[in-house]
């Protein structure tokens, strides 16, 4: 009487597999936007969900993973040191950019604003403190990491909507 039950649910299980997928790509995508959220890290649990729900039906291949590890690797590389690397960038000194690395930390602490004004804080205070630089260089350095900063950001955004690219054309394409 119910056999057709029977023959619906790999389907069923398809389409819950989709689901899952799609929320944490959502999710993973507004983690690259959200500073406390780990998108990129989302983002690469939805491909292994995805293939742990549907395994050789699923379409990722074991090169995707490595893949969108790297990029996952990659994106926390440049949001941590985009601050340092603005610094320098401007003319700051070391003592700056390791400023702007401490800053940039100690912000995630004081979101949102913290992630803007803690490498800036972090770098003109370094600049000031450490290289007796003067009021200007240690204002334009500070400058600087706040750049790199919300460059770093914009990379984060940019390598988060790569993930989700790579994912998606593997498994529909490839």
């Amino acid at each position: 009487m119910f056999d057709f039950l029977w023959e619906a649910l790999p389907a069923i299980g398809t389409v819950a597999a989709w689901v899952v997928t799609i929320s944490l790509l959502i999710l993973g995508f507004v983690g690259t936007l959200v500073p406390f959220l780990p998108g990129h890290l989302i983002l690469f649990f939805a491909a292994g969900a995805h293939w742990l729900m549907l395994r050789q039906d699923s379409g990722v291949e074991w090169w995707t993973f490595v893949v969108l590890g790297v990029l996952l690797i990659l994106s926390q590389v440049f949001e941590f040191l985009s601050g340092a690397a603005g610094t320098r960038w401007f003319g700051g000194t070391r003592w700056g950019a390791f400023g702007a690395l401490i800053g940039g930390i100690v912000g995630i602490f004081f979101i949102p604003f913290g992630l803007i004004l803690g490498p800036l804080i972090g770098s003109m205070f370094c600049e000031f403190v450490f290289a007796k630089k003067e009021v200007r260089p240690a204002t334009v350095s500070g400058l600087g990491s706040v750049l790199g900063t919300v460059a770093g950001m914009g990379i984060k955004i940019i390598v988060g909507v790569l993930m989700i690219v790579w994912l998606v054309v593997d498994v529909i394409w490839i």
